[in-house]
């Protein structure tokens, strides 16, 4: 385990950012509601259903955004420094706003939701040594620790409704405890010689993981690794050999290797379709069932089964 110590709050965990941050003194007096910014959208939704009426809650991320590639606009940069409290998902997901954040660390509560998960439950795929993947919300048993972490935070800044947040956190753990067994089940139902998941990037890694499903990507963990044409021949000649009938595009990662891989498959004589659009590292349009992470997951899982059944 590396831990490097910046400003006294602040470490690296094996390249992945953790950032804490001294909440106010319990006895302050506080405005409601809660001012609170999240980057990706998933993050934003446990905020939203634990802190509930206390907190008023801004993504920073929407519809189809690549976190990955993400840069802070000065508009963000106003959001984040007017914020009572700032959560993320941590383990270099937001890599391009890492001293944005550590920076702002040293003045208000700075927490990333991937912290609350045991070392131990974490992956580090050989090709991204010394460093975690991101994608940890794909196991919602892992979702559940970062709700748990967040209920946490959350008491510890505004201490007055805590059972309040006590009881919002329970309500939507629930909620995560009967989605991942619907998961469970649902990907169970795909004939085992049949669930392979073929994606632009790998963001899948735990869901493959969790949920018993072999997973596949052209890109790498982080959409700014480039696919070669190598890659995609690889990919072409491993579909063929297994006889799989569809590829996912995801809603937050260019359509072009997906269209690539199934153009490549077809003139190697394996005709494949694209299944789909999966969410991957945005969630669907505000208002909708898959602008929620329930309804995210939800969707992908019945997508994938439909697809490959």
């Amino acid at each position: 385990m590396r831990w490097v110590c910046i400003v006294g709050m602040m470490a690296v965990l094996s390249g992945g950012l953790i950032v804490r941050a001294v909440g106010s003194p319990s006895g302050a007096a506080r405005d409601y509601p809660i001012k609170a910014v999240c980057t990706v959208g998933m993050v934003a939704d446990i905020v939203r259903n634990v802190g509930g009426e206390y907190f008023q809650v801004t993504s920073l991320m929407g519809e189809g955004v690549d976190p990955h590639l993400y840069k802070a606009s000065p508009g963000d940069l106003r959001l984040l420094r007017g914020a009572d409290m700032i959560f993320y998902n941590g383990l270099s997901l937001e890599g391009r706003m890492t001293d944005i954040l550590i920076r702002l660390a040293s003045s208000k509560p700075t927490h990333p939701a991937a912290g609350g998960i045991p070392q131990e439950l974490l992956r580090e795929p050989p090709e991204f040594k010394g460093h975690y993947d991101p994608h940890v919300w794909f196991d919602v048993s892992l979702w559940m620790h970062c709700a748990r972490s967040v209920r946490d935070r959350l008491i510890e800044f505004d201490p007055k409704h805590r059972a309040h947040y006590e009881a919002n956190a329970a309500r939507y753990l629930a909620e995560l405890a009967e989605l991942h067994a619907y998961t469970i089940k649902r990907i169970a139902s795909i004939e085992k010689s049949r669930r392979i998941l073929v994606t632009a990037h790998d963001a899948f890694g735990y869901f493959g993981r969790a949920y018993d499903i072999e997973v596949r990507a052209i890109q790498g963990l982080s959409t700014e690794s480039e696919a070669s044409i190598k890659d995609i021949n690889d990919l072409v000649a491993f579909i063929a050999e297994r006889g799989v009938k569809a590829v996912f595009v995801e809603s937050s990662v260019s359509e072009r290797n997906i269209a690539a891989l199934v153009e490549g498959s077809r003139a190697a004589g394996h005709d494949i379709r694209i299944g789909g659009e999966l969410f991957s590292d945005a969630m669907g349009r505000d208002g909708t069932p898959e602008g929620t992470y329930i309804g995210m997951v939800r969707h992908n899982v019945d997508l994938i089964v439909e697809a490959l059944k």
